[in-house]
């Protein structure tokens, strides 16, 4: 099973991929979309185009990507979900089908405690995926989402709760 994780986020788009048999997961290739243009519907465009991109040139057969959380910039909250709202309908439009999990989530099933940072988050993944070198945070992130869906897809119960989380 390949599996795409998508880490939303307007300027910076982080995605990875890995392979998952069984219990077994491995790294395929992650990186970063950066959206490009003046004004958001351009940059929303510009992270549909490569997403699209991602998904034609590896493939995936499952995608998982991150629920949006609310944060005191309001206005922040609704770009990042735009970009998010971009990057699902890029999935289905590909007929992907899509796990969502909270960050929290994520968080705890790669590291182990729902509130790890950045650095936590990047060791685990190259822990739980050898030889994999993240290009950033952002497609670490991506790589833990995907790791997360890896874990969760395989019982239906447990990704329905999240979905609803």
């Amino acid at each position: 099973m390949r599996i795409l994780g998508i880490d939303p986020g307007l300027r910076n788009l982080g995605w990875g991929v890995i392979e998952s048999h069984g219990s077994k997961l491995s790294h395929v290739a992650n990186g970063v979309c950066h959206s490009d243009g003046d004004d958001l519907g351009e940059r929303l465009l510009s992270l549909h185009n490569q997403v699209t991109e991602v998904i034609a040139a590896f493939a995936p057969d499952q995608a998982a990507i991150e629920q949006t959380f609310v944060n005191k910039d309001g206005a922040g909250t609704l770009k990042l979900g735009q970009a998010r709202g971009v990057a699902l309908l890029t999935l289905a439009k590909a007929g992907l089908s899509v796990g969502e999990y909270a960050p929290n989530r994520v968080k705890k099933t790669v590291v182990g405690v729902g509130h790890a940072d950045k650095k936590q988050i990047m060791h685990m993944v190259k822990l739980q995926l050898p030889g994999c070198n993240p290009e950033n945070a952002d497609a670490a992130d991506a790589l833990a989402i995907a790791i997360c869906h890896a874990f969760y897809r395989g019982t239906a119960d447990r990704q329905l709760r999240e979905v609803r989380a």
